[in-house]
């Protein structure tokens, strides 16, 4: 599924594209090509998204990725198939300062988390990608 297509599956019930709606997103590209392949999905998807809208430096790799990890986590211990079950389950997802549970305020705000993929400092995920699940 291209990016594209689950943008315009979450906008049918929106009228914005704030965090519930990026937490959709991520979670419908999870299930539809699971973890590992939806952060490229998603996280070019949203650089390519605030690119286009003239915003490029809004875009956060340790962030984009980070949140496609934590849905997926919750996505394979809750797999239900609505979404708002899914976010009904898991509301900790719906919570935008959810990151600062696993990283500082500081290692978030730095370049090297902006620009490529840091891992968290003040908690560990539940788990990553490559690793083997509890």
């Amino acid at each position: 599924m291209a990016f594209e297509d689950l943008f315009a599956e979450v906008m049918t019930t929106s009228e914005r594209f704030g965090h519930r709606q990026h937490v959709h997103l991520t979670w419908l590209a999870v299930r539809s090509v699971g973890t590992e392949a939806a952060i490229p999905l998603v996280s070019t998807g949203i650089q390519d998204t605030a690119r286009y809208a003239g915003a490029p430096q809004k875009y956060h790799v340790t962030m984009s990725r980070a949140w496609v990890v934590l849905v997926g986590h919750h996505v394979d211990a809750d797999p239900v198939d609505d979404f708002d079950r899914f976010a009904e389950g898991n509301p900790e997802l719906l919570d935008k300062r959810l990151l600062t549970r696993f990283y500082t305020s500081t290692t978030l705000a730095s370049d090297a988390a902006r620009a490529g993929w840091v891992d968290p400092d003040r908690e560990p995920f539940p788990w990553t990608v490559g690793s083997t699940r509890p």
